[in-house]
């Protein structure tokens, strides 16, 4: 045999065959991987068919597997899976999701603020963009929408921070300081919407209590607490949604309201509306423990009960309820809201979340559920600007690909 034709048995070669098997594709395709230099061939042992170094066959083998893995680990993840971005801003773990590595529950315990959670999550360092307090009136293009107590508190903010961000000048100013200063007057508007009142000095947590039971401390800290607690839960969909708009370099109003879309659907912070439903029906039947038991047993949700990221129970949730023990033990709505967790634990085993507990502080206080949702909307929005900040200090577009399923090209033209 010529010494200059490869030999058809040596192991650092392939044939055609051999190495389309290997890489699943077709004879064409690996012709394009030898024209744009990603494959070395050589000339066959007949002259007229040509071999493949092995070493490059099994490199874009490896390579196409990890790119697999990847797209699938991705579209996993999409559904609390795997990380799909980094963030310095918050972890969770079982005993309390953490802020720039300080617990939550902590926090609340020591009696910070939401505008203390905010400026930890926005990591401000020496700067304090509540000082002073962002106050005024509202604009006259927004002042309609912003008094109306007739629309749901989220519709409201909805409809009027997008406009608030025509009179914000500075809006695209994306110097660190402006940016925070701009986020602190965005969640003092939005909590003053939430409840149709106007921004003033007050922290957030007295804004809300005040206007839904005045003059009740033990209430408004039952807020303060409620707030700190739903201030960021890492990159929930909500978050993301924020995220995904801040990346192309929106104003921080623009990413506010996608989240607030976002947490407006009966799968989020909807979610707290389902969960007082439950607690007032089971309350209103004629044995809750067999109303819960009968839904259960039906395979309904127990909406208000279990988190996948707390398999032993939501700490946040936990926090809440023990502050409300503490508070309103023996009275009769308190009563209703045990008689309810005891029978859903006696019959699931689940334990109640964070929408459930905030569902609980509306039903136990004689409040409609309306508050509840205002309560999560109010605190996530500091997550969310924190989210939104550091997004755009990355400077990088989010934009995933798709994993296309339907018709393919080919056969819609056979048919």
């Amino acid at each position: 045999m010529n010494s200059s034709v490869p030999d058809p048995a040596d192991p650092d070669l392939m044939s055609a065959r051999e190495a389309c098997a290997r890489l699943g594709i077709s004879p064409a395709t690996l012709y394009a991987y030898v024209s744009r230099g990603l494959v070395e061939s050589r000339p066959g042992p007949d002259h007229r068919s040509r071999v493949y170094l092995r070493r490059d066959i099994e490199r874009l083998a490896q390579r196409r597997q990890a790119g697999r893995g990847a797209a699938r680990g991705a579209a996993q993840s999409l559904d609390r899976g795997l990380p799909v971005m980094e963030t310095a801003i918050s972890l969770i773990r079982p005993d309390s999701p953490y802020y720039r590595g300080r617990a939550a529950v902590a926090m609340v315990r020591e009696g910070a603020t939401l505008e203390d959670a905010a400026r930890l999550l926005w990591d401000c360092g020496g700067q304090d963009p509540f000082d002073p307090p962002p106050t005024g009136g509202w604009p006259a293009s927004v002042a309609a929408i912003a008094t109306d107590a007739s629309l749901p508190p989220v519709a409201r903010a909805m409809a009027a921070i997008p406009l608030l961000a025509v009179d914000q000048r500075d809006s695209l100013n994306a110097a660190a300081a402006n940016r925070r200063r701009v986020a602190a007057t965005l969640l003092h508007q939005n909590a003053a919407l939430l409840v149709a009142g106007t921004p003033d000095a007050r922290p957030v947590h007295r804004l809300l209590a005040d206007a839904w039971r005045p003059g009740d401390a033990a209430f408004a800290d039952l807020v303060r607490a409620a707030l700190v607690l739903c201030a960021d839960h890492e990159l929930n969909v909500s978050a993301f949604a924020a995220r995904v708009v801040a990346s192309t370099g929106a104003h921080l109003h623009a990413t506010v309201s996608a989240g607030l879309a976002a947490l407006s659907g009966p799968r989020h912070g909807g979610a707290t509306a389902r969960a007082y439903a439950l607690i007032a029906d089971a309350a209103a039947a004629a044995s809750p423990a067999g109303f819960i038991a009968e839904r259960w047993r039906r395979g309904d949700e127990l909406p208000g009960f279990h988190h996948v990221l707390y398999p032993d129970g939501d700490p946040r949730g936990a926090e809440v309820l023990a502050m409300l023990r503490h508070r309103r033990d023996g009275e009769p709505r308190m009563r209703q809201v045990e008689a309810v967790l005891a029978a859903t634990a006696e019959t699931s085993g689940r334990l109640p979340n964070i929408d459930g507990m905030l569902a609980a502080i509306c039903y136990v206080h004689g409040l409609p559920a309306a508050p509840a949702l205002a309560m999560f909307a109010a605190g996530r929005l500091a997550g969310w600007l924190a989210h939104a900040q550091e997004q755009q200090d990355l400077d990088r577009l989010i934009r995933p690909r798709a994993q296309y399923t339907g018709v393919t090209p080919e056969t819609a033209a056979a048919g």
